[in-house]
């Protein structure tokens, strides 16, 4: 099985993608295509040079990867992609031949948690409407995507894996409720900058702390970004 798991930034995507990467069936891929997305976009990330040099920036030869052959021998392949990184033009064909799953996080979390490491998110640096678009998209492939929120998932990892291994058609494994700390050898070469606190981790972290309060331009961010949210969490 390849699995497609999209999200925005600070969605607790990294945490999913070492939950399956603990798994001794499965293959990972940390954000397969973001060297392609800095290239096509000129955009300034941290790291931008180190992700471009190590990464593919050809989207049709990321696409074909995605379908490929799963690397390693393994019997499944987990991908984790960023919505935002599938810019107009980006091919999307490929997305027939994968289990698309869609990770939302309230997009307070989400904006507080960013401005620790890049300062003045826009709202498509969040993800949420691309997301949503990604989304229509796998329905209007015949699928019935699944959504997972991520405040589910710190209140209860263990129910919300199984639920979702279950949609999925795999079978819950409990070595996805930890993962080694310092990192993961699939990482993408940004995780230096981003992943500081997952390495610190061997599993979730958890229910949530309440939301954070925003004000000014972050606020009006997250009033911008809730109607994708508010959509996207109404079909979990």
């Amino acid at each position: 099985m390849r699995i497609a798991m999209w999200s925005g930034p600070r969605n607790l995507s990294t945490a999913m993608m070492y939950a399956f990467g603990n798994r001794p069936d499965c293959a990972i891929w940390d954000e397969p295509f973001y060297a392609a997305y800095l290239a096509a976009t000129g955009l300034d990330h941290p790291m931008r040079d180190e992700i471009i040099a190590g990464g593919e920036t050809d989207p049709e030869r990321v696409a074909a990867r995605c379908t490929g052959s799963v690397p390693a021998g393994k019997r499944h392949f987990y991908q984790k992609h960023m919505a935002h990184h599938m810019i107009d033009g980006f091919p999307r064909g490929w997305m027939s031949e994968l289990s698309n799953v869609f990770l939302v996080r309230h997009p307070a979390r989400v904006v507080a948690s960013y401005v620790r490491k890049r300062e003045r998110p826009t709202l498509d640096d969040l993800g949420y409407r691309r997301l949503m678009d990604l989304h229509d998209h796998a329905v209007t492939l015949g699928q019935s995507p699944t959504v997972i929120d991520s405040a589910d998932i710190g209140a209860d990892p263990r129910a919300a894996l199984t639920r979702l291994c279950d949609r999925l058609g795999l079978p819950f494994e409990a070595a996805m409720l930890w993962w080694p700390s310092g990192g993961h050898r699939d990482d993408g070469p940004w995780a230096p900058h981003w992943y500081g606190a997952v390495h610190r981790s061997t599993g979730f972290d958890g229910p949530e702390d309440p939301l954070p309060d925003l004000d000014g331009d972050y606020a009006d961010l997250v009033h911008k970004a809730m109607p994708w949210y508010e959509e996207l969490a109404a079909r979990t």
